[in-house]
């Protein structure tokens, strides 16, 4: 096995996404935001699976998935090779303030077959405006190790919350394990979930004023 396959991939394809990545704006909302789950559907989220919680200094928020796994090879059920999830957010923001997404991170833990292989993707909107690119990540097998992969995104395109409107946040991600030429008896699966709440996605927030009315 390689166990440091995974992790050093997915890093070696978050650096090409952007040139210019995004950082964390200094002028933060004084007070403290809020994100709440509105909607959750995916064979990826079932009820009761999924949790979200601001960051104190409000620079972030994460995700929590606790039954996030595909799966394929071994006699797995055929749908099991691609699990979804679609989160509707709420993200209260203090008056006068909007933000952007500059970076979303995602983990979780992989076993691939030799010859298997895994994708990530994952992309996101605010309520009435465009989708933004998903973006696909892929792991190859052999391996056996945590996983990670960010999604940068550089200041000039950045996609603001529009000032003065409650608009919701969708979150779409998704995860795919093919066996590709490996042994069909043998099981491959990739994970976004964490039995004990330490491993997360966590989006990171970049905030700017608001124009004065």
């Amino acid at each position: 096995m390689a166990p440091h396959r995974l992790l050093v991939g997915a890093l070696a394809v978050a650096a090409a996404l952007s040139t210019t990545p995004a950082q964390a704006d200094s002028t933060t909302p004084p007070g403290q935001i809020t994100v709440q789950v509105q909607t959750v559907n995916g064979s990826g989220c079932p009820a009761g699976t999924t949790s979200v919680a601001a960051s104190p200094d409000n620079t972030a928020f994460t995700v929590t998935y606790s039954d996030y796994l595909a799966q394929a090879g071994a006699g797995s059920n055929p749908v099991d090779f691609r699990k979804n999830c679609q989160l509707v957010l709420r993200i209260g923001v203090p008056q006068g303030f909007t933000y952007a997404i500059a970076r979303a991170d995602y983990r979780g833990f992989a076993q691939l077959q030799a010859g298997a292989y895994a994708q990530e993707r994952a992309g996101y909107y605010f309520q009435g405006m465009s989708q933004t690119t998903r973006i696909t990540h892929q792991f190859n097998g052999p391996a056996s190790d945590n996983w990670q992969a960010s999604d940068e995104t550089s200041v000039a395109n950045l996609v603001w919350a529009p000032c003065g409107e409650q608009r919701n946040f969708n979150v779409n991600t998704e995860l795919r394990v093919y066996t590709g030429s490996s042994d069909p008896s043998r099981l491959s699966f990739m994970s976004m979930d964490s039995t004990d709440g330490s491993v997360s996605t966590k989006y990171h927030l970049r905030w700017k004023q608001c124009p004065a009315a």
